[in-house]
């Protein structure tokens, strides 16, 4: 979807400006921010998918006056209204009126440990052979969908060369709605300055995306 968080080459943004010796969290609330979201995904009534498209979805006036952390919570409470276990109400109150749906299971403060050294792995084993080779010149696709996407804006109806073959991995598209993971070959594409950002840019710049197999074509 064309949301407040696909910004790439967009102009009035202001300068990236890292922080130096950045810290991972700026107040506590920021660690519960981020708690809060690891053991609500838990429950297992959403996938990471679905989670990032529902911060996607928010308000651009919303998203682009919000903190990274205010941006998770935000999009966790989309997720867990969407999902029966809080209601507007309840949120506006700041504290539970109803019995609302039970989890699947519940995150214990002594799985935390091995849950985060597992991960949640997204390659998957797939029979089909991949259809570009490191070297292929290809195209990538000009959509504009209501629902998630992983091509980036700024990346579509380009040309590119493929550099890598990564693999295949869930689907993010289908994924993030509930249509299962149907897993694609992704390939690292890259793409030069020129083509991306057009004329007068940088010659020495090159842009580089992982892009599945469906948002490619043959050049």
């Amino acid at each position: 979807m064309n949301g407040a968080q696909d910004l790439g080459g967009q102009h009035g943004m202001g300068p990236v400006a890292p922080e130096k010796d950045e810290p991972y969290f700026h107040a506590e609330w920021e660690k519960r921010a981020l708690g809060l979201t690891l053991s609500c995904g838990a429950f297992g009534a959403w996938n990471i998918d679905e989670s990032r498209h529902a911060r996607e979805s928010l308000a651009p006036a919303t998203y682009l006056s919000a903190s990274y952390y205010e941006i998770w919570t935000l999009g966790l409470e989309t997720l867990l209204k969407r999902h029966g276990f809080v209601s507007a109400a309840e949120l506006a109150a700041g504290q539970m009126l109803d019995k609302g749906r039970e989890p699947k299971r519940i995150l214990t403060a002594d799985m935390v440990p091995g849950v985060l050294t597992k991960g949640g792995p997204c390659d998957r084993l797939v029979s089909d052979q991949p259809l570009f080779a490191a070297g292929d010149r290809v195209r990538t696709k000009n959509f504009n969908p209501e629902t998630h996407t992983r091509l980036p804006r700024y990346a579509r109806a380009k040309h590119g060369v493929v550099e890598r073959v990564q693999g295949a991995f869930v689907f993010p598209d289908d994924n993030a709605h509930g249509k299962g993971e149907n897993p694609q070959w992704v390939y690292t594409v890259v793409f030069d300055g020129e083509e991306i950002w057009g004329e007068g840019a940088d010659p020495t710049l090159m842009v580089s995306i992982d892009a599945w197999e469906s948002y490619l074509e043959r050049v």
